[in-house]
């Protein structure tokens, strides 16, 4: 598994657990106390292991904590850059949504070496949204729910969105976009503040 992965785990966990939660995690797991390299790749079975204590330690059942790493991902200040490279893809939640099964490109872009599950929009009905992902690796489509949700509340959009379940390596979720305009999103800028000179 890629290092970035695994990192991602591990800030999930200290930002929001606490650095004491991780290193309990470490310990029990037998992790690099440091933690994960971005850049580096790591056996798969490591993640597995981290993700199994992780599940013990705070007591949240597998879906549900790979849900929160999701929400993690795109609404944790630490790592708004990721946000940033995900509300690239539209002005609205709806054009967004339709431009979903570009991220893994577009991740690859910047870090080729990066091995990502492909995401495809399988089925449009009005407003609702069929999406696939297929991995090897199960689950990320609770990560997906995560980071839609949260980016439907970052759009202003209201949502209903369940996750179906995997058959052949592909999760299912769909997305189902009540209204567009439901509330007021959190504000949006291409690029960072700048630092005043």
């Amino acid at each position: 598994m890629h290092g970035l992965i695994n990192r991602a785990i591990q800030c999930f966990v200290r930002d929001t657990c606490g650095p004491d939660a991780w290193e309990r995690l470490a310990r029990v797991a037998e992790l690099p106390p440091s933690g994960f390299e971005a850049m580096f790749v790591y056996d798969d079975q490591i993640t597995e292991r981290m993700l199994d204590t992780a599940v013990l330690l705070l007591a949240k059942p597998r879906d549900v904590l790979l849900e929160d790493v999701g929400t993690y991902l795109v609404s944790n200040p630490n790592v708004e850059p990721l946000r940033r490279l995900l509300r690239f893809g539209g002005e609205t939640f709806l054009e967004f949504l339709q431009t979903v099964d570009d991220l893994p490109r577009r991740a690859q872009l910047a870090l080729p070496d990066l091995e990502l599950p492909s995401i495809e929009v399988i089925g449009v009905e009005e407003d609702t949204f069929r999406i696939g992902c297929h991995w090897a690796h199960a689950g990320f489509g609770h990560v997906l729910v995560g980071m839609l949700r949260t980016l439907a509340d970052d759009y202003g959009a209201l949502v209903l969105l369940d996750h179906h379940g995997c058959e052949d390596q592909v999760e299912t979720v769909t997305v189902q976009v009540l209204r567009e305009g439901f509330a007021v999103g959190r504000p949006f800028q291409l690029a960072s503040e700048g630092r005043a000179s």
